[in-house]
């Protein structure tokens, strides 16, 4: 039987991050352009930023297999050889922000990336520009890095998350409570999968269906 493909969001379940299992829309067109036109970048390190959930991870992973970039958690940066980090070529660092990794240690491996003519991904929940570094060449550089945003997505995606996520748990849902949940719920892929995991439980937990009944006694206000 085949593995049931799970889309790239915060759940309690295995995630896949091929590119056969990104839903697209006009949401993460932009980030999707730019891993494409690698290795055609407008600079050698590039900010891909959106909020959580967005797909970030998920866009940085189709980028790192196919120009076989390590993968580094931007907290983990002082702790690893910069050199080693930097030995293919492609580099993505996920997860930076301001205060995450020291200053220096960042500093050092945008300088490094520079001179070696390696490509870096940075994934952020915020704009590189905003993050406020004490150091002032450092803040420089923050200043002139690319940066492609993930838009949040329209309620046609919102709608297709919500499909694939219900699906992925082997429930069946009608057209009523998709509609119901994407006129409830921020714009967001983490909201459609707290809100998909909180409906899943609360069916197990009450034994009833999935329905737009209990969606309703769930979510009785706008979930923002």
């Amino acid at each position: 039987m085949a593995t049931p493909r799970q889309l790239a969001l915060a759940l309690g379940h295995d995630e896949s991050f091929a590119r056969e299992d990104l839903l697209e829309g006009s949401a993460n067109a932009a980030a999707l352009a730019l891993i494409e036109q690698w290795p055609n970048w407008p600079a050698r390190i590039v900010a891909l930023v959106g909020p959580e959930g967005a797909g970030k991870s998920h866009i940085a992973a189709i980028w790192a297999a196919s120009a076989g970039a390590r993968v580094v958690a931007a907290h983990a940066l002082e702790e690893i050889s910069l050199p080693t980090a930097l030995a293919t070529g492609t580099l993505v660092v996920e997860d930076l922000g301001a205060g995450v990794c020291d200053e220096r240690t960042l500093f050092h491996l945008l300088n490094m990336a520079r001179a070696e003519k390696a490509d870096v991904l940075i994934t952020a929940r915020t704009p590189p520009i905003a993050w406020k570094a004490e150091l002032r060449d450092l803040a420089s550089r923050l200043r002139e890095m690319p940066v492609v945003t993930l838009d949040p997505p329209g309620d046609a995606l919102l709608r297709a998350v919500l499909v694939k996520l219900f699906a992925d748990r082997q429930l069946a849902v009608d057209e009523s409570l998709i509609g119901y949940l994407v006129s409830r719920m921020e714009r967001s892929f983490a909201a459609a999968g707290s809100m998909v995991a909180t409906l899943d439980r609360e069916a197990l937990r009450q034994q009833r269906p999935v329905t737009r009944a209990l969606a309703s006694e769930l979510f009785r206000d706008p979930v923002t």
